[in-house]
């Protein structure tokens, strides 16, 4: 069965995005090894699954790139998107018919995705998305790349999670990777003996 795998960038107190949507500290402490992680999971996967600010974001760079002027962009601009949003109707991704919006019925959706065949799906960024999904069970694993760097204020990537049934979700650790710009990658799989 397909897993959902959320990636992305935090830092030490647990922000993904600064104030003003500040991502610049990633690219300015994004060095080879980490471009060997995103290889990795661009080949582990066959679906992008974004939130509609992600989707905004990355649809306003990638579809303009190139091979030549960003690495991966071929793969990231070919891959098939879904754009889970409230208020999108319709999503466009440059020359590409490969991207659809999902305004509803969140879980069916995922737990259809999950039973066809195929490879991962991943969620770059989209902290509501983790959020929601989090919430709802649907993400089997958690990648997050740690840099170190406390910002003291932006956006969490968690909060609010606790939903009057339980008091958080347990985690175990499966793997940790070290890079040398102070990056610890730290992959988590939901607990399922509570």
């Amino acid at each position: 069965m397909r897993k959902i795998i959320a990636s992305t960038f935090v830092t030490l107190d647990g922000f993904m995005v600064g104030p003003n949507e500040d991502i610049s500290w990633v690219m300015n402490n994004f060095n080879d090894e980490m471009g060997v992680y995103a290889g990795d999971l661009m080949n582990s996967m066959d679906t992008i699954l974004l939130g509609r600010v992600t989707y905004e974001i990355m649809n306003k760079f990638w579809p303009a790139q190139t091979e030549a002027t960003a690495s991966g962009a071929d793969k990231m601009n070919m891959t098939p998107k879904i754009v889970f949003s409230r208020s999108l109707q319709k999503a466009e991704w440059g020359s590409w018919d490969n991207i659809r919006v999902v305004n509803d019925h969140v879980a069916e959706e995922i737990a259809k995705l999950k039973k066809q065949p195929g490879k991962d799906m991943v969620i770059y960024g989209s902290a509501n998305l983790v959020q929601g999904f989090t919430q709802l069970g649907l993400i089997d694993e958690y990648q997050l790349l740690v840099h170190p760097l406390i910002l003291g204020s932006g956006k969490p990537l968690f909060t609010g999670m606790a939903d009057g049934r339980q008091a958080g979700l347990p985690l175990k650790l499966m793997q940790t990777e070290t890079y040398k710009n102070g990056v610890v990658v730290l992959y988590y799989q939901p607990r399922t003996d509570k």
